[in-house]
């Protein structure tokens, strides 16, 4: 495993899901070390003045007028991060507290924070022994920064509260510290607001949602190619002219994937008319969730993507308050969570609405009336059996939570530290729902494509296209059996979900006709 090299430049999403999910290693390079030290000396310069400097000798938000004496800074730095280390409610996800750890780490390789490099080193080291703080699901407004989530983090460096080892054990922090060697620092000038006043959290949590989004939106593709050739559809209507004549991006790409997914199919052949089986369908329309696949999956997309491109500022971005410029301090308000809060929230809606479609497309598979001579309900014996009809009642209770999931939580904004931070973001929020929307979304297309491959085999003896069929075969092999009597559904449901999640639906099709857009 390679380790992550953190300079003063951004990390990348690549870097970032690396280190949060498969646990790499990270160091500082030289040019960060250097830096960091250039910073440090004009802290303790101004440290050493008389005149007072914000967050370097006074308290801080609300309490900022106060100046601290020398002989109390040490203290003062202690109490911050034990007192904003507040948070509450289940422990958050390892690949959350790590990926915010980097993105901490990455903050104080640019040179404006002005901590020591022992500090940023002993971060470092925690990263690459896997030691994990335990951070709360509730504490962070997201303005100031996620201050709650990393005061915790920051705990740990001072070898106080709990932190689980790399095999997830729950234990003091001062314990995984000497288990690995680690020495826990004593906080100079500035060095616990350097470690608590950033964007951190809600941004990784941004990049790995995107990450995952980016791959289940080809995989909602793989779905909704499924579903259109199962239910007798046309792939006329993805045709690149047709698409060129609204020339929106991701609706482009959506549809040339379809096309390409749908190629060579027997199924879709069988329903066209004219000499040799010419390019027209003998059905007129398709319904709305089958012909505007690619509109929605493709606005999903360029969503997708102008979050991305935030996402990239940020990481490119050195946030905290006050910073180092030059030989100076400054305030300022870059910590405000808003610019990452609000894409955090389109992404809510973007999840809600993939699944709806995906839903809706399940959906016309189990009524007769609608899939085209297809079994009620996928039903061996209609009546008997109930084939796919309670799956699709788990599909619409996830599609219903998605709904609510996407309400806005950056709309909101309750002042907090005495009026002082009277507008604050809630990205953190936006961020925690947003990765409960994502699990939602999977679950759904797992649905569809559980459901479009048993469809599928019920067109026997005509075949699928070749991209399809290994998508059903990849199922089969998976445990998940093709038509026949009822069964214990929630095994199958939970075995499309992994394959879903894991990339293996999207990597049986690519294995056959190439990546997707």
């Amino acid at each position: 495993m390679h380790t992550v090299q953190v300079g003063v430049g951004p990390v990348s999403f690549d870097d970032l899901v690396h280190v949060a999910r498969d646990g790499a290693p990270v160091a500082l390079t030289d040019e960060a070390l250097g830096a960091i030290d250039r910073a440090r000396q004009v802290v303790e310069d101004l440290a050493a003045a008389e005149t007072p400097t914000y967050g370097v000798s006074t308290g801080f938000g609300a309490l900022a007028t106060r100046h601290i004496p020398t002989e109390m800074r040490a203290q003062l730095q202690r109490s911050l991060v034990r007192s904003h280390a507040a948070g509450s409610g289940p422990e958050v996800e390892r690949e959350v507290v790590r990926g915010l750890m980097l993105l901490r780490l990455s903050t104080l390789a640019t040179g404006h924070t002005g901590v020591r490099r022992e500090t940023a080193q002993l971060l470092a080291g925690l990263l690459s022994h896997g030691i994990t703080p335990v951070v709360r699901e509730y504490g962070s407004l997201g303005c100031s920064g996620d201050l709650a989530p990393l005061s915790h983090c920051a705990l740990a460096l001072m070898g106080e509260g709990e932190v689980r080892d790399p095999d997830g054990t729950l234990m003091p922090a001062a314990d995984a510290l000497a288990a690995a060697g680690l020495e826990p620092v004593e906080l100079a000038a500035k060095e616990g607001l350097a470690l608590i006043n950033g964007t951190d959290g809600m941004l990784g949590m941004l990049v790995l949602a995107i990450t995952d989004l980016r791959m289940l939106l080809r995989t909602a593709d793989v779905a909704a190619a499924m579903s259109v050739e199962g239910q007798l559809g046309t792939d006329r209507v993805f045709a690149p002219e047709l698409q060129a004549i609204r020339p929106h991006p991701g609706q482009a790409l959506s549809a040339a994937n379809l096309t390409a997914l749908m190629a060579d199919s027997a199924i879709v052949a069988s329903h066209r008319t004219g000499p040799e089986g010419g390019a027209q369908c003998n059905r007129v329309q398709d319904a709305y969730s089958l012909r505007c696949s690619p509109q929605v999956h493709g606005a999903a997309r360029d969503t997708v993507e102008h979050a991305a491109s935030v996402a990239g500022r940020e990481l490119a971005s050195a946030i905290d308050n006050p910073v180092v410029i030059g030989d100076r301090v400054e305030s300022n308000g870059n910590f405000h969570g808003a610019p990452v809060a609000y894409v955090l929230d389109f992404l809510a809606i973007v999840a809600a609405d993939v699944a709806s479609i995906s839903e809706r497309r399940t959906d016309r598979f189990l009524d007769r009336a609608r899939s085209h001579d297809l079994p009620p309900f996928l039903a061996s014996d209609p009546g008997v059996d109930s084939g796919h009809m309670i799956a699709q009642y788990t599909q619409a209770a996830i599609v219903s939570e998605l709904k609510r999931l996407a309400v806005p939580a950056s709309v909101d904004s309750i002042p907090s530290s005495a009026m002082q931070e009277d507008h604050v973001s809630m990205g953190w929020n936006a961020a925690r729902k947003l990765r409960t929307a994502v699990d939602g979304l999977s679950r759904v297309i797992a649905v569809e494509v559980l459901t479009a491959a048993r469809a599928l085999d019920l067109r026997a003896p005509l075949t699928p296209s070749p991209a399809t069929a290994a998508v059903v075969a990849l199922m089969r092999r998976s445990g998940v059996e093709g038509p026949g009597p009822d069964r214990h559904l929630s095994p199958e449901i939970e075995t499309a979900v992994g394959l879903v999640q894991s990339g293996a639906v999207l990597a049986a099709a690519e294995s056959v006709i190439g990546a997707l857009s």
